[in-house]
């Protein structure tokens, strides 16, 4: 299915454009059919250190985030996206980095299987808080205050718990039950210290879902 979502994905880039990248497989997969198309003068722009090698790998340009003001179109993946394409990003610790490259972007576009796509969040994953270290245990504080229970990311290979490419932890905010997506994600920025969260609210243009039978489905901001 991820292959289904990359080739849909590819036939909305244009020779000449600028676009945003993401991470995970399904990515791939669209660096791949850039590579075998015809498209020419395609650059990149990434948070991913894993795209940006493949894309070099490929011979694909890569341009750094902070020399781009705007991009043509980016595709990314997220964990959930519900119908009126509200998105959950908590993987990678890159969501900061992420949400400039979407604000960027004209058209902000999420490939997913159909497992991913619901009527609405069910935060069964945890909110990702990227905070400035300063501000952890005060941050960590109010998240619990507003009935999470929080804990900082841990990784693999390394002492402590995961830290952004910026150095800044990250804290992992489980709701047993959220009613409104946007209220909470304006609630959680408003705190003193957050850098950004893994709530993707108003963000995602278009969400192009692969389904079982190998149909792919395109889906529109209401």
């Amino acid at each position: 299915m991820r292959r289904e979502c990359a080739e849909a994905a590819y036939k909305m880039i244009r020779s000449g454009m600028t676009i945003g990248l993401g991470g995970g497989r399904t990515i791939q997969y669209l660096i791949e059919f850039i590579n075998m198309g015809n498209l020419e003068n395609i650059k990149v722009v990434t948070p991913s250190m894993a795209t940006a090698l493949a894309c070099k790998s490929h011979g694909i340009t890569v341009v750094p985030t902070w020399l781009t003001s705007a991009l043509d179109i980016a595709f990314d993946g997220c964990d959930q996206v519900d119908a009126s394409l509200n998105a959950q990003k908590t993987a990678g610790a890159i969501l900061t980095q992420e949400r400039i490259v979407a604000a960027m972007a004209k058209e902000y576009v999420v490939l997913v299987d159909s497992s991913k796509l619901v009527q609405k969040l069910t935060f069964e994953y945890p909110v990702a808080v990227e905070v400035i270290p300063e501000a952890f245990s005060f941050v960590k504080a109010k998240l619990e205050q507003m009935g999470a229970q929080v804990a900082w990311r841990t990784g693999t290979g390394k002492d402590g718990g995961v830290m952004t490419d910026q150095g800044n932890p990250i804290l992992d905010a489980a709701f047993s039950s959220v009613q409104d997506p946007a209220a909470l994600n304006e609630s959680i920025s408003s705190i003193p210290g957050v850098v950004d969260t893994s709530l993707f609210v108003d963000v995602v243009t278009r969400a192009v879902v692969a389904q079982p039978d190998g149909s792919v489905q395109i889906i529109d901001r209401p």
